[in-house]
């Protein structure tokens, strides 16, 4: 397992956190996705999963939840 931590933008509310959720959860061996809001601020994700990776893919997964990694 690993887990990495990354830093967004632009979200403020749960429904934020559900689609930055399901967005990076969707991705191949992600297990978990922990988010603390920080609302109008940088949010902390944490994701774990089976294998690393890329921040690539977690940038993309983000952006298409409407949102971006700082």
């Amino acid at each position: 397992m690993t887990t990495e931590t990354y830093s967004v933008t632009g979200m403020t509310c749960g429904h934020c956190v559900h689609a930055v959720s399901e967005e990076v959860g969707a991705l191949d061996g992600v297990t978990a996705v922990d988010i603390d809001l920080v609302a109008g601020g940088t949010s902390t994700v944490t994701v774990t999963s089976e294998a690393p990776v890329s921040r690539g893919d977690v940038a993309a997964a983000v952006d298409e939840a409407g949102y971006a990694l700082t």
